[in-house]
């Protein structure tokens, strides 16, 4: 637990538009979440999440992938950055690189994710394709605590929304997304109020474990 006079400090990594990254900026700025953004992170220069960044007067910097000859030369240097700012929780915001199990072994337990499925379905890229061609009445995303595996770590709060038989991918994409802006800051507010802990592999809510598949929102259309 945070003391009253010291704000949780956030690292949020991005790789494109940042509209998740918005949405948590917006409810740092309104005191709903107590908490300080220290850095924004991409690994992708001239994207619109690094303008709303500097737009709301968080600095920002640029871990160019294409830069490193490795992995692990890439993760070094992130790791750098980040810990130079002293996290407590760092926000993967729409970061679209896959880490090296020594990355996320030095945030375990203070690295939060979010995924446009209802998780474990649909792990990976293309998930609003996927769930319409498998047929499936509801879909969603899921926050999540980051682990090794991928979009594989244990689940904190899911936004199940409805899969209407008109529905394209980018209908259910505009959907889902709203519903992330939704779920995010809410799992990212109980984290910094020391709500939310990641004990081994179990998630709890005020020392409480939740079950495997979180807790489920639902929205309403």
């Amino acid at each position: 637990m945070q003391s009253s006079h010291e704000k949780t400090k956030i690292v949020v990594l991005i790789s494109g538009g940042g509209s998740n990254l918005q949405a948590v900026i917006d409810q740092v700025a309104n005191g709903t979440i107590d908490a300080e953004i220290s850095l924004v992170i991409s690994n992708n220069p001239d994207v619109k999440g690094l303008q709303r960044a500097n737009h709301a007067g968080i600095p920002t910097a640029l871990v160019n992938h294409r830069e490193y000859d490795s992995r692990d030369s890439f993760e070094r240097e992130l790791i750098r950055q980040i810990d130079s700012h002293q996290p407590d929780l760092l926000v993967l915001a729409g970061f679209m690189r896959i880490f090296n199990a020594g990355f996320t072994n030095h945030y375990a337990g203070r690295m939060l994710n979010i995924h446009p499925s209802l998780l474990p379905k649909f792990k990976g890229v293309h998930t609003h394709e996927r769930a319409l061609q498998a047929g499936d009445k509801e879909h969603g995303a899921t926050v999540h605590f980051v682990t090794s595996e991928l979009d594989g770590g244990p689940l904190v709060i899911q936004a199940i929304v409805p899969i209407k038989d008109t529905d394209t991918a980018s209908d259910l994409a505009a959907r889902v997304l709203v519903q992330e802006h939704v779920i995010y800051p809410i799992a990212i507010k109980w984290f910094c109020e020391g709500r939310l802990t990641l004990d081994g592999n179990q998630v709890c809510l005020d020392k409480q474990p939740l079950p495997k598949e979180g807790i489920a929102h639902h929205a309403n259309s």
